[in-house]
């Protein structure tokens, strides 16, 4: 037997059990749920055979006990032993603090442009047009288990198309049934929108994402999150994939914010937050969008063998105390795919991780020899998300690899990084924010940004960089392209890893000219978060590296020494920017303009929900924060902050003048017709923060609002 402590993950739990198991507890029972779920994370877990087994007391052991695939999918895996089992307190708490089971939330398909102008209500939010794309994590940090080839990974788990009568009862049959039977479809007709289940299943999103909004992230606990796994389940059942993993996202965001003030967690609730407000207003509206249902994504096998090339590693230290790294690989048509090994351990493991070893069944390697050479694999199993999976029949052997001169990894850097801004945030919402088209969601990772670069100047942790012409005129030492520089930030800046060390070492050689591997950071402007450097070929003033190295150096794991760089460096071949403070100022793009003030209410309105966002209104400072935009021309985030207001404050009254309590749902689309036309608002200004390219569609907008985004607008 192991005893372990609080690190020890608990098994995932599908959404229905979880909710099923708060929706047994007695009302008084529900009212000490969330303090029973905080203090279930303290309490001792043990693991013998496969069970685990949680301490709740002197006379409480609640046991779980997952099946196969490593998850609690049914409600006869989780016991207690105390007298009021199941419908006991322990059990609902021990079952909140488990992960929820479900692969991760597939990224959402664009909306197309014909669908925002049918969206009830929220006609000025869709004035920039197009949908809002998912924001989120680049690498997403999760449990990887690619080193153990005789356990279904998560990615497997709970993948397979639901029919709606599996394992459902009695009463959920009556109730997803069609009140009728539906006509014969003629099967070359076009689709004529959702059908009557998957309506009323959007509605019940739709009530459940409105009172999590109403009540903010202070206020959404236990009870509310079940409620919301619940209505995910029902659309699951109902075949709205994309609405059951909006939900599932949004219930991921409420249970790692551990800190809802923090900017990054927040800013990854409000998306999610966004998204699955959008999508079920959508649908229990009847949009007949066929991209509004979404697909269950699956594993992929590609035919015949793989043929891949390593790239380069990138630690990754993510939330819940987890470290490791990835390993980028790519194939001879330019696809990418990513090889993971993330696990607990926080910044010591992920700094260890990049010598660690790997294993694809049988075969044994370590991590950097991976990513400086390839490997070929044939039965290859691949994530929707471009992962390679180490399930059965699966056979690895290393191969040499490539330079980054040559063949495919060379392709990577014939963009120019002006163009790459463009896919990456398109001017429309409606585009693909990677540019990677049909690949997307079928096998491949996203695609990582690489151009060749002139230092310039440090500034603080960063470099300010010039951007070198891409093709066979970077070769023959052409000066860089003129405009102003791009600022080259640390992956990580945490001091276990070499990032902010090598950055450093760069920043002191100005005219130095290296090849620079990252992605662009969506929450700086003109900023690319530096993974791996290489030389630039054809010039003296570049990089001298070991041959070992394959001719590139992984920013977060090789430290850059003096040997590694050419003794006489020529001078910048432009004048050097202007002094760094003025670049010091590279947040969001909102950050710098009067969109800001619109931001700061719709994440408001989420970490303090509705009586927070009422009471932010009243004053005189958001009657100037509604005149700055007004006066800037964003006549239209000025009435919608004001009408947010509004609507966070108006309770109505009865026949006896009596208040008769807030509409949640007039004020869920208030705040989506809000936040989609911030997100719409911050991709153009962003779009147009890039050098050489301007924003199709400015994000400033002349004339009065056309809509108040009232349930009756």
């Amino acid at each position: 037997m192991t005893q372990s402590g609080t690190t020890t993950p608990l098994p995932p739990v599908a959404p229905k059990v979880f909710a099923s198991a708060v929706e047994s507890l007695t009302t008084r029972l529900r009212g000490r749920l969330d303090a029973a779920v905080e203090a279930m994370t303290a309490a001792p877990v043990t693991v013998e055979g496969g069970m685990f087994g949680v301490r709740c007391g002197e006379d409480a052991l609640v046991t779980l006990a997952p099946d196969p695939s490593g998850a609690i999918t049914d409600a006869e895996q989780a016991r207690c032993t105390c007298l009021l089992a199941p419908r006991c307190l322990h059990r609902a708490a021990v079952l909140g603090t488990c992960p929820v089971a479900v692969t991760e939330p597939a990224r959402p398909v664009d909306i197309a442009p014909s669908a925002l102008s049918r969206l009830s209500g929220l006609g000025a939010a869709a004035e920039p047009a197009g949908a809002v794309p998912p924001a989120g994590p680049e690498v997403s940090a999760g449990p990887d288990r690619i080193a153990e080839p005789d356990r279904p990974t998560d990615e497997t788990r709970l993948t397979e198309q639901v029919s709606p009568t599996e394992q459902v009862s009695p009463t959920e049959r009556i109730r997803l049934a069609d009140p009728g039977p539906e006509p014969a479809r003629d099967p070359t007709d076009a689709p004529t929108g959702p059908t009557a289940a998957q309506i009323r299943a959007a509605a019940g999103l739709w009530t459940a994402a409105a009172a999590v909004l109403s009540a903010g992230t202070a206020g959404t606990g236990a009870v509310l999150q079940a409620e919301l796994l619940r209505a995910a389940h029902t659309a699951r059942l109902a075949g709205l994939h994309r609405a059951e993993a909006a939900a599932l996202g949004v219930v991921r965001c409420l249970r790692t914010a551990h800190d809802p003030y923090s900017p990054g967690r927040l800013t990854e609730l409000v998306t999610a937050l966004r998204e699955l407000l959008l999508v079920a207003h959508l649908l229990k509206a009847g949009d007949p969008e066929p991209a509004l249902i979404g697909a269950v994504r699956r594993n992929h096998r590609p035919d015949g063998s793989l043929r891949l090339y390593g790239v380069c590693r990138e630690p990754v230290i993510g939330a819940d105390d987890l470290g490791g790294v990835v390993t980028h690989l790519l194939d001879d048509d330019g696809r990418w795919y990513t090889l993971r090994d993330v696990q607990p351990g926080g910044p010591a493991r992920a700094r260890r991780a990049g010598t660690a070893l790997v294993a694809i069944r049988s075969f044994l390697s370590d991590h950097f020899r991976v990513s400086h050479g390839g490997l070929i694999i044939s039965g290859a199993t691949v994530s929707p998300e471009g992962r390679l999976l180490a399930e059965r029949g699966v056979r690895a052997t290393y191969a040499a690899g490539r330079p980054w001169t040559e063949a495919a990894p060379a392709t990577v850097f014939a963009r120019p990084l002006a163009e790459s801004a463009a896919v990456r945030f398109p001017a429309s919402l409606v585009a693909d924010p990677e540019g990677t088209g049909d690949h997307e969601g079928t096998g491949y990772a996203r695609p990582l940004i690489g151009c060749d670069v002139e230092i310039a100047a440090a500034d603080g942790e960063d470099l300010l960089v010039r951007e070198l012409p891409c093709g066979r005129d970077a070769f023959a030492g052409c000066p860089p392209l003129a405009g102003p520089p791009v600022r080259l930030a640390p992956a990580h800046s945490h001091p276990a890893l070499a990032h902010t060390a090598n950055l450093r070492q760069l920043g002191a050689r100005p005219g130095l000219r290296i090849r620079v591997l990252g992605r662009l950071d969506p929450d700086r402007v003109t900023t690319l978060r530096a993974l791996a450097v290489g030389p630039v070929p054809g010039t003296e003033a570049t990089l001298r590296l070991p041959d070992d190295w394959q001719g590139r150096a992984d920013l977060g794991y090789d430290l850059l020494l003096s040997d590694h760089f050419p003794p006489d460096i020529p001078p910048p071949s432009l004048p050097s920017p202007p002094a760094p403070s003025s670049y010091a100022s590279c947040a969001a793009p909102s950050a710098d303009s009067p969109l800001w003030r619109v931001r700061r209410l719709v994440e408001l309105a989420v970490t303090g929900g509705r009586r927070i966002a009422a009471e932010s209104t009243r004053g005189n400072d958001h009657d100037g924060h509604a005149a700055v935009l007004r006066r800037s021309g964003l006549v239209t985030g000025s009435d919608l902050i004001t009408a947010l207001g509004a609507v966070a404050g108006h309770r109505s009254l009865d026949v006896f003048g009596r208040h008769s309590g807030a509409d949640p749902d007039r004020y869920a689309t208030q705040w989506l017709a809000t936040a989609v036309y911030l997100a719409a608002a911050e991709t153009n200004l962003r779009h147009g923060t890039w050098p050489g390219h301007e924003p199709t569609s400015t994000a400033t907008d002349t004339g009065t609002a056309t809509a108040t985004a009232t349930g009756d607008s």
